[in-house]
């Protein structure tokens, strides 16, 4: 997507008629969650289609589950999500926000690699759905020499419906290499200082700009169900730890900073308190009029930040009664992200670039 065409040539001592092959590479592939292509009612459904039926996100057994997916929830939901992406579309690049911050990040690690590295890397971001999926930026990849790839999901917190599922994509399309590169995946960094350090300075910016002060700062992650957690699945006590160390590295008092999840589906029991309640709970129970959210489980901006956070739960705030909602950014591409990603590409590389 962002090379130039790669020189072939037949390797040294090989006879003439050996197939031409590029150069040794390395790649970085960046994989996030994904978007459809619009938000028509068939782009939309193809979307969901594929995500919904995803069995690490919805891990009911397919004998109940499709029937239900395909027949009910996938003939009205489209058009409602729709809705919703319309209102955050980024019209000028015909894409959703994700796809735009996504290509951004991207464009400015890969500047910062190739300052340092020349062309011996290539960075390339990828969807676990949707487009440009991750199968063909696999086979992209190996097609322009990478012998060796780093696969980076953008997910600081491990969970069976993000991280796994995005490595179990990559490791479907390796499976179609008839010469695998040799991989690392990069592992979550919901506690690594300078992702805690880039989040905090996105905390005093916000603050810095309030003429009042929020009184409590919601950290809101996105839910999983209960049932995950006591599977083993270490989201929770990970989302726990960043807003501990968050806490401590803006030397905070515990009530100055709470967490909360959002986006529940589904009838069963989610990861509590739900973000839309608590933030109610917050203006009746303990007056608390003035708020900021804040989403540190997301890497980009996308529909449930720009959409359910900034409509949904600043909604029930202020029918509650809530006087000032702040929503606090995602890290996005600012340069305190980008350099905390690239740090943590740099480390994962050791030993292929030194």
């Amino acid at each position: 997507m962002f090379d130039e065409a790669i020189e072939l040539k037949v390797p040294q001592h090989a006879s003439s008629d050996h197939p031409k092959v590029p150069s040794k590479r390395i790649g970085v592939l960046l994989a996030n969650l994904g978007t459809p292509d619009n938000y028509d009612y068939w782009s939309m459904r193809r979307y969901l289609s594929e995500f919904l039926s995803d069995r690490r996100v919805i891990d009911y057994s397919p004998w109940l589950w499709q029937p239900l997916l395909q027949l009910v929830i996938l003939s009205t939901r489209p058009s409602r999500s729709g809705a919703a992406y319309k209102s955050i579309w980024n019209n000028e690049e015909n894409e959703s926000p994700l796809m735009t911050i996504t290509r951004n990040q991207t464009v400015k690690i890969k500047d910062f690699m190739e300052k340092k590295y020349g062309q011996k890397i290539k960075v390339d971001f990828c969807m676990r759905y949707g487009n440009p999926s991750t199968q063909s930026k696999v086979r992209e990849m190996v097609k322009e020499g990478c012998s060796k790839i780093l696969f980076f999901p953008l997910y600081p917190h491990y969970a069976g419906a993000t991280s796994a599922t995005a490595n179990d994509q990559f490791f479907r399309a390796l499976m179609k290499e008839k010469w695998q590169p040799v991989i690392r995946v990069v592992e979550p960094y919901f506690e690594q200082p300078l992702y805690i350090d880039a989040l905090a300075k996105s905390v005093e910016e916000a603050y810095a700009k309030q003429e009042i002060k929020p009184e409590v700062l919601v950290c809101s992650y996105h839910g999983v169900p209960k049932r995950y957690l006591m599977q083993g699945d270490p989201y929770h006590c990970q989302c726990q730890k960043t807003t501990r160390l968050l806490k401590e590295r803006l030397g905070w008092k515990d009530t100055d900073i709470i967490t909360t999840f959002q986006s529940k589906f589904g009838p069963e029991e989610w990861l509590k308190p739900y973000t839309v309640e608590e933030v109610a709970r917050l203006v009746e129970e303990e007056n608390k009029k003035s708020i900021a959210v804040i989403a540190p489980a997301f890497s980009s901006d996308c529909i449930e930040t720009l959409e359910e956070i900034n409509e949904e739960i600043k909604e029930s705030f202020e029918e509650a009664g809530g006087e000032e909602f702040t929503y606090i950014p995602c890290l996005n591409d600012n340069n305190a992200h980008i350099s905390a990603l690239s740090s943590l590409i740099e480390k994962n590389l050791s030993g292929w670039i030194d």
